[in-house]
This record gives C-alpha cells, sequence and structure tokens, in this order.
C-alpha cells in the first residue's frame, strides 16, 4: 500500500502530536478503552478481524482505537502486524455444521429441525433513533419492549444451544436437489492469499478468500447488481447461522485433532436457480459466504458474488461485471485501493510541471493557429467598390 510519508522530518513529527491530539479528543471526557470498543462495538471488531484476516478481538478493537474509529485504516493496520507472525499450524476445515447456535434462519423452509432461532439482530426493529442510549443511566425507554428475565433468557440459550441444528441445505442434499460439491480427489490444501499474490485464473478457494478479506461495501455493492439484473442470479437465503466453532489443529507429535479454541463466525448458504441440461437434472445452484464475528451483510454479499463468480464454470456466459472475475477480484481489496488512490497526496511536482508545460505549449499552439486563420480570413475578403469606400468616408 502507498503511504504518503515524504516531507519535513519535524513536520512529520508534529503531524504524529496532531494525530494523537484528534484521537484523544476531549480530554475532560473518559479515554474509550480496548475493552469498551472489543465488547459494545462488536460489529466493527467482526469486520476489521474480517478484512484483515485475523481473528483476535484485542487486536481489532486496538486498530479501530488507534484509527479513530477508520475501520479500513484499522484493517491497513491489522494486516501489517499480520505479516509479523510466524505460521505454526494449520488447522482442520471448520465444522460448521457443529456450530454452538447464536442465531440460525432460513428463507427458503418455514419449519426446519431446530427452528428458527432469531438470535439478536436488527432485522426487527423500527430504526428510529433511541434517545435513552444518549443517557449514562443506561435506562430502558418506558415503553420498550420487555425483555426475558435473566434466568428465562438463559434458559431459551440454553436450549437452542443444546439442539441438533442440521444445515438447511442437506435436506436438498439428500434429494439431489441441489449441486453437489464434493471434496477435490487428494483433499489438496487451499492457496493462501496473504502470503501468494493474485493470480488468474483464480480458483474458488482463492476467490472466496478474496472476497472475506475484500471491502464490504464493494462486495454489498456488487451483489446488489446481481439483484437488480446484472448477472443471471435469482438467490433465496438457504441458511444464514452464526455462532461458535470449535477450531482443530493435527500437531505432528501427536498425529491426531485436538481443539484449540472456539471462534465466532456467520455462515451463510444462498440457494440459487435451477441449472440442467439434456444429460443432467435441473438442480439449484449454490453461492457461499464465511466471516469472522457476526456479519450477515457480509455474509450474504460473499454468497451472491461467489454464485455470479461461477458462471463460467456453470456454463454461462460472463456479461456483467459481477460475473467477471479479474473485475472483481483486483477492485475488491480496500487496503490496495485506498493505497492507490492516497498516493496521489505524494509529491506529484516535477509530474505536473511537465503538464502545466505542456499545456501552456499547447494553448500557445491553438492561439497562434487561430490568429494565422483571422489573419489569412482576412486577407481572402474582397475589396470594397470605390462608391462604398466613398460613401463610408
Amino acid at each position: 500500500m502507498y503511504v504518503a510519508v515524504k516531507g519535513g522530518e519535524r513536520a512529520i513529527e508534529e503531524s504524529y502530536l496532531a494525530l494523537a491530539r484528534a484521537r484523544r479528543g476531549d480530554t475532560a471526557l473518559p479515554e474509550l478503552s480496548i475493552a469498551q470498543i472489543r465488547e459494545q462495538m462488536p460489529l466493527a471488531v467482526a469486520r476489521v478481524m474480517t478484512e484483515g484476516s485475523l481473528y483476535d478481538r484485542d487486536l481489532a478493537a486496538l486498530a479501530i482505537k488507534q484509527a479513530s474509529g477508520d475501520l479500513l485504516e484499522a484493517v491497513f493496520l491489522l494486516r501489517a502486524y499480520r505479516t509479523t507472525l510466524p505460521r505454526l499450524l494449520s488447522t482442520l476445515p471448520l465444522d460448521t455444521s457443529k456450530m454452538t447456535i447464536e442465531r440460525r434462519i432460513s428463507s427458503t423452509f418455514k419449519d426446519v429441525p431446530g427452528g428458527q432461532v432469531l438470535g439478536a439482530t436488527y432485522d426487527y426493529t423500527q430504526r428510529l433513533l433511541d434517545f435513552s442510549l444518549a443517557a449514562e443511566s443506561g435506562l430502558q425507554v418506558a415503553d420498550a419492549p420487555q425483555q426475558p428475565a435473566p434466568a428465562a433468557a438463559a434458559a431459551v440459550r440454553e436450549d437452542s444451544r443444546s439442539r441438533v441444528m442440521p444445515r438447511v441445505l442437506d435436506f436438498l442434499n439428500r434429494e439431489g436437489l441441489i449441486q453437489q460439491e464434493p471434496v477435490p480427489e487428494g483433499d489438496p490444501a487451499p492457496g493462501d492469499l496473504t502470503r501468494e499474490p493474485l493470480a488468474f485464473p483464480a480458483q474458488r478457494d482463492i476467490r472466496l478468500q478474496n472476497l472475506a478479506r475484500a471491502d464490504e461495501g464493494f462486495v454489498l455493492a456488487m451483489a446488489y447488481s446481481t439483484q437488480r439484473g446484472y448477472a443471471n442470479t435469482h438467490p433465496f437465503a438457504g441458511e444464514i447461522r452464526h455462532g461458535k466453532v470449535a477450531v482443530e489443529v493435527v500437531p505432528e507429535e501427536l498425529g491426531f485433532a485436538i481443539e484449540i479454541g472456539d471462534i465466532d463466525i456467520t455462515e451463510c448458504q444462498m440457494v440459487n436457480q435451477f441449472s440442467g441440461s439434456h444429460t443432467e437434472a435441473a438442480c439449484f445452484t449454490r453461492g457461499y459466504g464465511l466471516t469472522f464475528g457476526y456479519n450477515e451483510r457480509k455474509a450474504m454479499a460473499m454468497g451472491l458474488m461467489d454464485r455470479s463468480l461461477r458462471c463460467e464454470e456453470l456454463g454461462e456466459e460472463a456479461v456483467a461485471p459481477a460475473q467477471m472475475a479479474e473485475f472483481v477480484l483486483y477492485h475488491s481489496d480496500n487496503v490496495e485501493a485506498s493505497g492507490f488512490l492516497q498516493h496521489l497526496k505524494l509529491p506529484h511536482y516535477v509530474d505536473f510541471q511537465s503538464e502545466l508545460n505542456l499545456v501552456r505549449a499547447l494553448r500557445r499552439q491553438t492561439a497562434e493557429a487561430a490568429g494565422a486563420a483571422e489573419s489569412a480570413a482576412e486577407a481572402q475578403l474582397p475589396e470594397a467598390p470605390a462608391s462604398d469606400r466613398q460613401k463610408a468616408a
């Protein structure tokens, strides 16, 4: 990423001090702590972890604080720190069918084993400002919906987590109604965009990594374009689930898998339109999205874009921007895009002077050509008759 670092050393030091003062704000107010950001801004933390390719809530919260709330800058800080970490082990694939459910919904089936678990979501709120949040007492608005007693709420959460929550798309899988996705022969290790640069043609594992790290706004806009007709997709949210999943590794000295912890993730399975031919029976296709933390919007947009970028392997023509892998993948990285944009703040004095001299020269040529044309036009005018000249006199 390009970073504007040119300039006098003293000026840069003063800029550091000015930035520190701006970040701290009014010193009469308590300083925002890392724990407060981590616990009270979980959606921002989830986005920074996902696009920064590093699952660590404390480091993501620290990056948000250091970046004064600029999430793109926080992603850059987290990625930069990630490059300093050694690679100790690779984890086994996450088994999301064993997820400890916090939220799980499906728009394709009303009644699914385990039920619909609404969880904590803004989907059903009225999007009205809650001014009670501005009160330091934290008292609830009088007419706000009554929350269940802590014991009852805990019992509901425990009940939902203890149930078996099979994937909704497994029902379609069993009937052969959705495209199968078997593990490739030999189960090759996926690529790693954090260590190898993006190259084309990009396989699906690389595309999904790129979409997970991509700027949420960009992916959302591209996904929205597919819904408006700029790609051949007609999606249904097959299943969206959020919760905790165990992370497992296989140490060489042990030779078997052990759990090293749990992480919060959001997973989305999109079901798309029919596909089939004279030789293949019609079936649904799918798109997949997965993010760190609770980030449904990004996971859903990923699912739409994953399906759009599979157009060629599904025998479809790439006619829309959202179906063009090079366009989408090259321009989705917010750190790279921001760097290339902000490098315009670096000194370009010599380049601009050359452009300025060129424009001035062109304007002189234009003026000279206009003057010459005017002189030629005057020289070609016929002389007025003598009687007219006498009248004019």
